[in-house]
């Protein structure tokens, strides 16, 4: 016998759980599949522990500047294991918090892993379920590289399982999981180097903070070992080590840090049996609805592999929702002009194109307008900070199509000025702004 639902989620993380609240705030009947503490990658691997990292690095920052400003402090070191029983703890609030919140709204959690064995019937713990509408919302994993000794390394979620910092650390990787990482191993008193494959870190980011991020590095002691293609890691009396296809060698590591990309938690679902369309890398084909090739099964999140972000699959997931049973059958994400955060030191923010994708939409009618200083922050201490800013417009109206920020804040400004770029702003926009006074974000709205 077949226990039936509305709708069936298979995934308990951030884009699963938003689609499987909202729907059931409409009066649908929901079961969400997840043996795996609920949140997903974000809250359990991802960007909340990761965000108390990164915090946890500033504050050694601000400890180093303190003096600069007048305080005597007697700073020793740091307690590593200290702050991991405390991230541990606010996890695992997060988590129960999750549980109690479906619960509330009257979500089955099924703690089984789920399988497809039809297009609408899935196999769990020995039961099986009937779906009217299923979403495909099991998220996805980091990778290791395939060469010899990659065993050795440990990957992003290893990070959060460490027990004591390591005094030095080769992290492998240029995308925003490395440099973020490597900052924060950094700024906690380890020596750390960066792999890349090529030129430099955050290869598909503006160039413009692809290199103030590399000189942020390098002022920080972060080096960045570049056009190493690993073919070999392993152990020897000195610690790790890692080879590379043209013969170097680099050794005596206390730690090595896979940060090489994320594959898709497609393998074991039986999609086949459901009738679902794979690209060749395993992520669910969709269309703009979130539509799979198979009626009525829908993927949202990381498993699509578009935009891995934890605001777009909630977002993604919850207009999903509306959709199905809200009778608002145009309701969808727009995956333009997302904006998104590099927890780097200094942090990045970003929305819209980069200025070599505008001058190729757009050629000859693009304008750049470009700030580099040093935030007032650092207007009394000896070791001077940077900031920098640009901004892309495009068009006879200068239409701005891209704001790209590398400093002190970067974070939190981005949010306002996302929703600017989003209702179309131009350059005359930001200019009859009154810029709030003396702070970074200004220089956005008085670029000339």
């Amino acid at each position: 016998m077949s226990l039936s639902f509305d709708l069936l989620v298979i995934g308990g993380g951030s884009g699963g759980l938003a689609a499987a609240q909202r729907a059931a705030e409409y009066g649908a009947s929901v079961a969400v599949f997840e043996p795996n503490p609920l949140g997903g990658t974000c809250v359990n691997v991802g960007c909340v522990p990761k965000k108390v990292m990164w915090s946890t690095a500033a504050l050694a920052h601000s400890l180093s500047a303190a003096a600069d400003y007048g305080f005597n402090l007697d700073y020793r070191s740091h307690d590593w294991g200290a702050i991991k029983v405390r991230r541990d703890a606010y996890v695992a609030s997060l988590n129960l918090n999750y549980a109690k919140s479906i619960e509330a709204k009257g979500v089955n959690h099924i703690l089984e892993n789920a399988i497809f064995i039809g297009s609408h019937t899935i196999s769990a713990g020995g039961k099986t379920y009937q779906g009217r509408h299923i979403i495909i919302a099991s998220g996805g994993q980091p990778e290791r590289p395939a060469i010899p000794g990659a065993e050795h390394g440990i990957t992003s979620d290893g990070f959060f399982e460490l027990e004591k910092r390591p005094d030095k650390v080769a992290i492998v990787g240029s995308g925003y999981v490395a440099v973020e990482l490597a900052g924060m191993f950094r700024g906690l008193g380890s020596e750390v180097c960066i792999f890349v494959r090529y030129d430099g870190v955050l290869r598909k980011f503006d160039d413009m903070l692809r290199e103030e991020l590399g000189n942020a590095l390098a002022k920080d002691g972060i080096s960045v070992v570049t056009e190493a293609i690993l073919s070999k890691a392993g152990t020897d009396h000195g610690g790790l080590f890692l080879e590379t296809s043209d013969g170097r060698v680099f050794n005596n590591f206390d730690c090595l840090l896979w940060a090489v990309g994320r594959s898709p938690n497609t393998r074991h679902l039986g999609l086949d049996k459901a009738g679902v369309d794979l690209d060749p890398r395993g992520f669910v084909l969709v269309d703009d609805f979130q539509n799979t090739g198979a009626e009525h099964i829908y993927a949202i999140g990381d498993v699509t592999g578009r935009a891995n972000l934890t605001p777009v699959a909630i977002a993604a997931g919850r207009r999903l929702a509306d959709r199905l049973f809200n009778n608002q059958p145009d309701r969808h994400l727009d995956y333009n002009n997302i904006a998104t955060v590099v927890f780097s030191h200094p942090p990045i923010g970003t929305v819209g194109l980069t200025e070599a994708q505008a001058r190729a939409e757009y050629g000859d009618i693009v304008k750049i307008y470009r700030s580099e200083f040093v935030p007032m922050y650092y207007a009394v201490m000896e070791s001077k900070g940077r900031a920098a800013m640009k901004l892309v417009t495009a068009g006879e109206h200068e239409k701005v199509v891209g704001v790209h920020v590398i400093g002190d804040g970067a974070d939190e400004m981005m949010q306002g000025f996302s929703v600017a770029i989003s209702m179309g702003a131009t350059k005359e926009d930001f200019d009859n702004t009154v810029a709030i006074h003396p702070t970074s974000a200004e220089e956005l709205v008085t670029m000339r």
